[in-house]
């Protein structure tokens, strides 16, 4: 079995280069609903106010039985999240703490909203950050799967895209094609989109061949590789149908998977638990099953938005500001855990008790875009809004 050293410095090669110059690989997009806990997961175990807040929440310092695993003498994972330390380790884990979005709400609903489209105060914006970005980097060629969400519905993020579409596997995906028509129809459609000129012609033989490609890789049994074994669970069967389908090369470009339930106020030791040892070995045999395929492949995970600080009364934790977010795989500059840190003592906190959002997500997804999917146009996918650079990617 590939170890996690071996891939972990696979993924910082290069990858192929857009003809703009620059890396276009594929991204895939996790996102962490239910506003995930950046204080649990990566602790700062550096800083005296997580204890002073979190009295009988907070991981024990490094060191201590069941304590936090040391990345940098100031923050740590979490143990149930030790399949990431190896990741963090051959540097293609980083990690960026007190990230989040300008939307003060602390509603779900209208901090997801924020968070998929990408803009602030956008209410005119109809779009997703996703189907911009496919929007304002065409391919010479088109693709009908650029896109795909792993789910029952397509997500705000890929709002308005084209060559986007949502399913929870490709057996399901095959039901809704020309497999189930009458062949007649089928070729109907087929001779159809072969006399049709310019980009509708286009699409729909480029959609038809999906199709057909689909129908052929549905009717086969799917073995993950490398010795992968992925959590029997949602998230994990959603990045097995994502390594599936990257390594079927239909020109998948981006990925979205969900992992929701984080709001974890009350119990929050527990269900949290639940969820980061889903999070960590589903990534871990996402990463395995790919292999050499994760030369292309970088992936980020956010959330919403994080916890107060203070744990309330029925051992959790309330909405609140910053939270982490996790960059794994290709041309990742790992091993660091990037931010100002704004501190977590009450002097340092927001009015409202919350820490303090000092990276907007926004900058890291802006390098993203710019660095790993080669679009230089990372104005147009996040507009209105000037992104300072967080220096996460290799050049």
């Amino acid at each position: 079995m590939a170890s996690q050293s071996n891939l972990g410095r696979s993924a910082l090669r290069q990858t192929v280069l857009s003809p703009g110059g620059s890396h276009r690989g594929i991204l895939v997009y996790v996102f962490l609903r239910g506003g995930m806990d950046g204080l649990h997961s990566v602790p700062p175990h550096g800083d005296p106010g997580l204890y002073e807040g979190r009295p009988t929440l907070a991981i024990a310092n490094p060191g201590k039985s069941g304590g936090a695993l040391d990345l940098d003498g100031r923050f740590g994972l979490h143990p149930d999240l030790k399949p990431l330390l190896e990741f963090y380790q051959s540097k293609s884990l980083a990690i960026v703490h007190a990230a989040g979005s300008p939307d003060k709400t602390l509603s779900h609903f209208e901090a997801m909203q924020t968070a998929e489209r990408g803009v602030y105060d956008g209410n005119d914006v109809a779009t997703g950050w996703i189907a911009r970005h496919l929007i304002s980097s065409p391919l010479d060629q088109p693709s009908a799967l650029r896109a795909v969400a792993i789910g029952e519905m397509l997500p705000k993020s890929m709002d308005g895209a084209i060559g986007a579409a949502a399913f929870r596997s490709v057996s399901e995906y095959r039901l809704r094609t020309p497999a189930g028509w009458s062949p007649g129809f089928a070729s109907a459609l087929t001779r159809l989109y072969t006399r049709e000129g310019g980009e509708l012609g286009a699409m729909g033989r480029e959609t038809l061949k999906l199709a057909a490609d689909l129908e052929k890789l549905s009717a086969q049994t799917y073995q993950p590789a490398g010795g992968a074994r992925y959590p029997a669970t949602g998230f994990g069967d959603g990045l097995k149908e994502t390594a599936r389908l990257i390594k079927a090369d239909l020109g998948l470009e981006i990925a979205q998977v969900d992992l929701g339930g984080w709001d974890a106020h009350a119990a929050q030791v527990p269900l949290m638990n639940l969820l980061m040892t889903d999070l960590a070995g589903s990534l871990q045999a996402f990463f395995q099953d790919l292999g050499d395929r994760a030369e292309s492949v970088t992936l980020v995970a956010m959330s919403e938005f994080g916890r107060r600080v203070h744990e309330n009364a029925v051992a959790g934790t309330d909405h609140g500001r910053a939270t982490a977010m996790l960059l794994l795989g290709a041309g990742v500059r790992g091993g660091k855990v990037y931010g100002k840190w704004p501190g977590l003592r009450r002097s340092e906190l927001d009015r409202d008790g919350n820490v303090r959002v000092t990276t907007d997500y926004r900058d890291v997804l802006s390098e993203l875009v710019r660095e790993r999917l080669g679009n230089p146009n990372s104005d147009r996918v996040f507009p209105n809004y000037t992104a300072n650079p967080v220096g996460l990617f290799a050049g």
